[in-house]
């Protein structure tokens, strides 16, 4: 009996490892669109995943917002050019109330008063390495709570990702358009 459960799990990550790879391999063609990096992460405002905050809380945070614009990206970035992005301050939605007391110290609390920010530098080149489109934006959602949610309530960045997205919408299309143009 433990013979075969062993040989089950093993199949099982052996499963799990295959389609990791494959999805690998279909998102690597998306991925090499967009490119992510942060300045001086350890300055940004709140990215924190508890009252003090911790390494391992921020690199977490930090990596589902880059894997979400690059997936997010790779699908708006025309084939042939690249998105370089360089995100320079975040402040996440919410805050911590430590005086709220000892249960609640840790836990994000949800206010209009602490809206999600991103500040950021892009670039968006075409296959030549011309540049196509650049400038840096300071996003805010000021209405953070009034908007539908395409995220899952479980999502802890989800008024961040909608934030992002909302910013790639309105930022590529009409960089594609001023591509046509000249």
């Amino acid at each position: 009996m433990k013979t075969k459960l062993a040989l089950l799990a093993v199949a099982l990550v052996a499963l799990n490892v295959s389609a990791f790879a494959a999805d690998s391999a279909a998102a690597e063609k998306t991925d090499a669109r967009v490119e992510v990096t942060y300045e001086n992460p350890e300055k940004f405002s709140d990215v924190k995943d508890s009252s003090f905050g911790s390494d391992r809380g921020r690199e977490g945070f930090l990596y589902e917002l880059k894997d979400h614009l690059v997936t997010r990206g790779g699908k708006l970035v025309p084939e042939g050019h690249k998105l370089s992005i360089t995100i320079t301050e975040v402040d996440l939605a919410g805050d911590f109330e430590p005086w709220r007391g000892v249960q609640l110290s840790d836990v994000r609390i949800i206010k209009e008063i602490y809206p999600p920010r991103v500040n950021l530098s892009f670039k968006l080149t075409d296959m030549t390495g011309a540049v196509v489109k650049e400038g840096t934006r300071e996003l805010r959602d000021v209405a953070f709570q009034m908007t539908t949610m395409a995220f899952p309530s479980s999502d802890h960045l989800r008024y961040e990702k909608a934030m992002l997205d909302n910013w790639l919408r309105s930022e590529l299309p009409r960089a594609k358009k001023e591509k046509k143009a000249n």
